[in-house]
């Protein structure tokens, strides 16, 4: 255990992972989790027991390339040798990029102002044994000008309920949305980029957007239906959610610029 006679160290890490084969952030009994192989690492490496917080509650098979987590400790080895260490430690799955002491008051989750995440999606009609762990084969073609125009229809502050999984237990549905934007990667143009900036997702959240933007690219939805599938609040109306594997978080924003708190609309309205 720490020992409370010596000043707690908070440090923060930026974790890189490829959530193939992970049962996703958080601990289970029954899967390997990046909050599971981390404390496990830790416990290792500092002989006491910790508890690490993380930024997002990523789900199976969602990777990363910024998670944010941070865990506290009274021993004096520096940040450069808690990264070492670690990686020396965890699974070639799940990597530490950065470690940095920060103030008693951060929070992963709740000091963060905003989060980026990409959804990619292999549209052609063979298979890529390249892209098979990080995108979504889609073999039908993709009409992706509609696409693009739907992507207007996410951006702002709503309450996004038809984009929430059915076990999301979040107070409020309420989030803001900055920027849907699609683009072709450069050494792929076969891959389609969906990336998303908001302020906060509710489960499942942007693999909904990203499935209900595939309904629109091949036809099943069109882009002025989407304004009318987030004011009925109906999950049921939007798009199929797209799987796991084509989800990645980039980066979380601490700008210091609080969220304002949410407010629900009023009954009836």
């Amino acid at each position: 255990m720490i020992d409370a006679t010596v000043a707690t160290r908070h440090i923060r890490l930026i974790v890189e992972y490829d959530g193939t084969e992970l049962g996703g952030w958080q601990r289970q009994a029954n899967a390997p989790t990046v909050q599971g192989h981390l404390e496990q690492a830790l416990a290792t490496l500092l002989q006491h027991e910790v508890t690490v917080a993380g930024a997002s509650r990523t789900d199976a098979g969602v990777h990363a390339l910024g998670q944010v987590a941070s865990f506290r400790t009274s021993r004096p080895i520096p940040v450069h040798g808690v990264r070492r260490g670690l990686n020396s430690l965890l699974p070639p799955a799940i990597a530490v990029t950065d470690a940095t002491e920060v103030g008693d008051d951060f929070h992963p989750r709740f000091s963060a102002t905003g989060k980026r995440y990409r959804y990619l999606i292999l549209a052609r009609p063979d298979r890529s044994p390249r892209w098979a762990r990080w995108a979504w084969h889609r073999p039908q073609p993709l009409d992706v000008d509609a696409m693009t125009a739907a992507t207007a229809g996410f951006v702002g502050e709503h309450d996004f309920a038809a984009l929430r999984a059915a076990g999301c237990t979040a107070h409020t549905t309420i989030r803001r949305i900055d920027r849907v934007a699609l683009s072709r990667l450069a050494d792929d143009p076969a891959v389609l980029a969906i990336d998303v900036e908001g302020n906060a997702f509710l489960r499942n959240m942007v693999r909904i957007l990203a499935g209900t933007l595939v309904d629109v690219g091949e036809g099943r939805l069109t882009a002025a239906q989407i304004p009318e599938i987030i004011a009925s609040r109906d999950r049921t109306r939007a798009g199929q959610t797209a799987p796991g594997h084509g989800l990645t978080l980039v980066t979380v924003r601490y700008d210091g610029r609080r969220p304002r708190p949410a407010v629900p609309p009023a009954p009836g309205v």
